[in-house]
């Protein structure tokens, strides 16, 4: 085998997307054990529905973090994106595919208004994705008033081609929102880590500038990745949306935690330079199974399902300060040579 070839396989065996498939493959072996319906494709597949946004969003934050960023605001996006697509079907009279581009338009325009924020006014990405959480929100809360049905009730009775977008099955197994997840991993893959662009989000996120010195317009490249990933949350929203057949304005309420915990967990340092397209997925579907089989196989209640959710964000956080800290790495070595 050629040296360099066998560098490689020994480098990934020692990166961080090992260790999260190393933890992925411990999950499925304990839960399995505990329970053999875990392991059922029906079941096992059938929980990628309570995860996929995160899954979805989870791969363009990572962008965002990797240029020294955070967007805290993409749950509000996909409650704003699913109320856009409610309304402009329903009560704005547009073709339901019409309704879904509007609401990425929408979604694109909020991410560009954050993102101008942050790399033209010079302003923290926390206070003004928190802002834009708040302001989303209430947008679509907003929205969801103009229809005439009530806005706890959602707005449902979609057409079938839209509710069939959830619903399809590849060879009758793998669910139509993997594929959707699948691609866009790919694409985020090839944006991030194959094409200029890519590279540019790792300059800037080392040194913006030593980036912007080099001729790089690093204001429009932070803009940019706020844009894809509110893109994102609206494709997670239309996909949500067509999978409980309603459109409300409060769905991604409850994602935030778990779309930072999955970027930071998958190997994205919160103080950008650093991350993985291919770490971040694999953590996703880390959390997304940690939050569908505690419940299965334990019986743990989904009111508690953040608990460990926000200890697996406290440790990697913690565990990074600690390697990175010369005492304890010279604490370490010292240790492996005795």
């Amino acid at each position: 085998m050629d040296r360099s070839v066998s560098a490689k396989i020994k480098k990934w065996f020692t990166s961080w997307e090992a260790v999260m498939l190393g933890i992925l493959l411990l999950e499925i072996v304990i839960f399995a054990a505990k329970n053999s319906k875990f392991l059922m494709p029906r079941v096992f597949l059938g929980s990628i529905n309570d995860i996929i946004s995160i899954c979805i969003i989870s791969l363009f934050v990572t962008f965002v973090m990797i240029t020294g960023g955070i967007d805290i605001q993409a749950g509000s996006i996909v409650g704003l994106t699913s109320i856009v697509v409610g309304v402009g079907w329903q009560d704005g009279g547009l073709n339901i595919w019409a309704a879904a581009g509007l609401a990425i338009v929408v979604a694109a325009l909020c991410g560009a208004m954050s993102g101008f924020f942050v790399a033209y006014c010079n302003v923290q990405p926390m206070v003004v994705t928190l802002g834009g959480s708040f302001l989303f929100t209430g947008i679509a809360l907003l929205v969801s008033n103009m229809s005439a049905t009530e806005s706890y009730k959602g707005i449902s009775g979609f057409p079938d081609s839209f509710i069939k977008l959830s619903k399809f099955k590849l060879f009758g197994v793998l669910p139509s929102q993997v594929l959707v997840f699948l691609a866009l991993a790919v694409v985020a893959y090839i944006l991030l880590h194959k094409t200029k662009y890519g590279r540019k989000i790792f300059m800037i996120g080392v040194n913006q500038n030593a980036a912007e010195y080099s001729g790089i317009n690093t204001r429009l490249i932070i803009m940019s990745t706020y844009v894809l990933s509110a893109m994102s949350a609206a494709v997670a929203g239309i996909v949500l949306t067509s999978y409980l057949g309603t459109a409300k304005s409060d769905l991604g309420s409850t994602l935030t935690l778990p779309i930072i915990t999955a970027v930071v967990l998958g190997g994205t340092l919160s103080t950008g330079g650093k991350g993985s397209v291919v770490g971040t997925a694999l953590a996703a579907v880390v959390i997304g199974i940690l939050k569908f089989g505690l419940p299965l196989c334990f019986k743990v209640s989904q009111q508690y399902l953040d608990i460990p959710v926000g200890l697996l964000l406290l440790i990697v956080v913690i565990g990074r300060a600690l390697a990175a800290n010369p005492k304890v790495s010279t604490w370490l070595r010292g240790k492996q040579k005795k």
